[in-house]
């Protein structure tokens, strides 16, 4: 498998259609900057659909890969290693924040397990039918993957988004439900963006304290040796230093793409994937927003490197799509308003200015006396 084959695949949202979504907006009762980044969404929404006026964001889903990481044995988490099945379990059962956020806002909640480390009888089939292997392994070490496990998860993530194009999901929020998976999220940017692990270590959405951090810092460091002679094969790269979770999300990704199928973005995990994304295909980052600032130095140096400006920064460090979920109603707010605010009445030379003028220059409806009177029969 060769990720750089989805560059002839991706392309960019329509252009011609968002430079009518401007223009609309021009003629909009609204002055144009008044609705600050909206505006924005609303246009790039509309390029994405290709519609003109932009069409309400009404089949939204949140998609979230389930996988721990062997690093996680190094401490480095606030979680206990092979955990992350008790973060399923929470969701399932409505008791996580994004299972909270997701209820209350009306948004179907799906969970793929990609590679947790536990026995598949402790969650539904649903959930488990799709794991590539049981956890992944320890990147300071080994590699995460066999290059064939590389391709499975992958392509997992491929299939997973063609479902949801194909059931008629409209956008998706998109985040994961890992143990050690910032760690091996924080190894792909530094390696992608040429950094030292100090750089992008950060305290997890669990957080950790500083003994916690730097085991975790050295993780990466160690780590980083393994992954830059890998560099230049991004499935290679995920094999050695991503772990079956972030294969499957960088598969998702880029297929999503493909099927233009918007996606939020949530914390540092999923904005790693998307690193590794655009490096196989620089049109696809074209296709995602991101939904919040997670404070991980890691996110901040991938999302500046793709050039997504986050939509909200309140301080949600949990993780699990939540962040990116509390996005949503932005974008499904700036879709409404793209849609239905009306447009300004058009100015003539001779003809009214506005809508009240208009009304006062139409005619009077006639009055009786100056109704004709009708013809009596017979007369």
């Amino acid at each position: 498998m060769n990720l750089d084959d989805f560059s002839d695949l991706i392309e960019r949202p329509d252009g011609g259609v968002r430079h009518d979504a401007e223009e609309r907006r021009e003629r909009l009762s609204v002055p144009p900057g008044a609705l600050g980044r909206l505006d924005e969404l609303g246009e790039w929404l509309s390029a994405a659909q290709q519609s003109v006026p932009v069409r309400a964001v009404e089949r939204p889903r949140v998609v979230l890969f389930a996988g721990d990481h062997g690093v996680a044995e190094l401490g480095v988490s606030g979680r206990a290693a092979g955990s992350a099945y008790e973060l399923v379990r929470a969701a399932l059962d409505g008791a996580s924040p994004v299972a909270v956020l997701a209820r209350r806002f009306s948004v179907p909640l799906r969970i793929v397990d990609a590679g947790l480390d536990c026995d598949p009888q402790l969650l539904p089939e649903s959930v488990v039918r799709h794991r590539v292997r049981r956890g992944s392994g320890r990147i300071d070490v080994e590699d995460s993957l066999s290059a064939e496990e590389a391709e499975r998860a992958v392509r997992l993530g491929m299939a997973i988004a063609d479902e949801e194009a194909d059931s008629g999901t409209d956008l998706v929020v998109l985040g994961d439900l890992s143990v050690g998976g910032t760690t091996a999220a924080a190894t792909l940017v530094a390696a992608l963006c040429g950094t030292d692990a100090s750089v992008v270590t950060g305290r997890g959405g669990a957080g950790i304290d500083d003994l916690a951090w730097m085991r975790k810092c050295a993780a990466i460091r160690d780590a980083l040796r393994r992954a830059r002679p890998v560099l230049g094969d991004q499935v290679e790269l995920l094999a050695t230093s991503g772990g079956a979770d972030l294969a499957a999300i960088t598969g998702f990704l880029l297929q999503s793409a493909v099927r233009r199928m918007p996606v939020i973005l949530d914390g540092v995990v999923s904005a790693a994937c998307a690193l590794v994304a655009q490096r196989a295909a620089f049109r696809a980052p074209d296709w995602w927003l991101a939904g919040q600032v997670s404070g991980e130095p890691a996110q901040t140096k991938a999302l500046d490197r793709m050039a997504l400006t986050p939509l909200l920064d309140h301080g949600v460090t949990v993780g699990e799509g939540s962040g990116a979920l509390l996005a949503l109603p932005l974008v499904q707010a700036a879709a409404a308003l793209a849609a239905e605010l009306p447009e300004r009445a058009p100015k003539t030379a001779d003809g009214p200015q506005d809508a009240e003028e208009a009304a006062a220059a139409e005619p009077a409806a006639p009055g009786p006396a100056d109704t004709p009177a009708k013809a009596v029969d017979g007369l």
